[in-house]
């Protein structure tokens, strides 16, 4: 297995990509996304293990997180706008039709992909959607950062020059301390951008997208509800639910939610040939 860092521009920014290519040549992809003020480092398990198992996995930092550019105007951050950067990727790449998918914010900018382009996917793996029912959960949760971020910048400012000094090597605690690695105006415009724009495809939008999707939902989590999984995975023609014991799961203990993304991935590819003949 090879990995190589990559980027890529839209529309004048720099997106930054890693790619995780399996030692066999392979037709099956899988693009990844990271969550809300977070960054492809979430999936440094995951897509190696992905690859290990024969598929080659992009794992790419939407535009204002991690090593891509980090422009400080809300206009620039919204799902549609990320749905457009993840078009761009499979388009810059070639890619034929890959999987996508991702936790939280990177789930609803695959559903959103799923509704403006969905020519360009072949199926969807969907993790902590964030639909209806997490509506005041994420206005409780974020407004007081958005707020915080505002009137403490110098201090945030201070906080990620330190903590950029710091090594990268515990995966939990990197992904924790990758928040407070963060530009704070940035994160301040990609707040503003999320919250006060569409936040995921409506309800009929939703009913229309006929990609296979694996929804995957987790007990106990305010802000990424199992109602909203369980509800999607209703509305979507082709998905199936499968429920995570805790959000952790897949972090620490990832081996069943692992195998359970490999066998998607394998129906995927394994099925086309009837659906094209179809």
């Amino acid at each position: 297995m090879e990995a190589r860092e990559g980027t890529f521009t839209y529309r004048g920014q720099r997106i930054a990509y890693t790619e995780y290519v399996p030692s066999r040549g392979t037709d099956r992809v899988l693009v990844l996304m990271h969550g809300l003020l977070m960054n492809r480092h979430m999936y440094d398990r995951l897509g190696p293990e992905m690859a290990q198992r024969g598929t080659r996995v992009i794992t790419v930092d939407l535009l204002g997180h991690g090593a891509s550019d980090m422009p400080h105007d809300l206009r620039a951050y919204s799902m549609t706008a990320f749905a457009d950067q993840l078009a761009a990727l499979i388009e810059g790449l070639e890619l034929d039709r890959p999987v996508v998918g991702g936790a939280s914010l990177g789930a609803n900018v695959s559903l959103e992909l799923a509704s403006r382009r969905p020519e360009l996917a072949r199926g969807l793996v969907i993790e902590m959607p964030v639909l209806e029912n997490a509506l005041v959960a994420a206005g409780l949760i974020f407004l007081p950062i958005l707020v915080g971020i505002r009137f403490a910048k110098p201090a945030l400012h201070g906080l990620a020059a330190l903590t950029n000094r710091i090594p990268r090597s515990s995966f939990l605690a990197d992904i924790l301390l990758d928040w407070t690695r963060r530009d704070p105006g940035a994160s301040e415009a990609v707040l503003e951008g999320v919250l006060f724009g569409r936040t995921a495809p409506p309800l009929e939008e939703r009913e229309r997208i006929e990609l296979p999707a694996l929804v995957v939902g987790h007990p106990a989590d305010p802000l990424h509800p199992f109602n909203d999984a369980n509800m999607l995975a209703k509305e979507l023609p082709n998905a199936r639910l499968v429920n995570a014991n805790s959000i952790l799961e897949w972090r620490l203990r990832p081996d069943r939610l692992n195998d359970e993304l490999a066998a998607f991935i394998t129906d995927l590819y394994a099925d086309e040939p009837a659906r094209a003949a179809a």
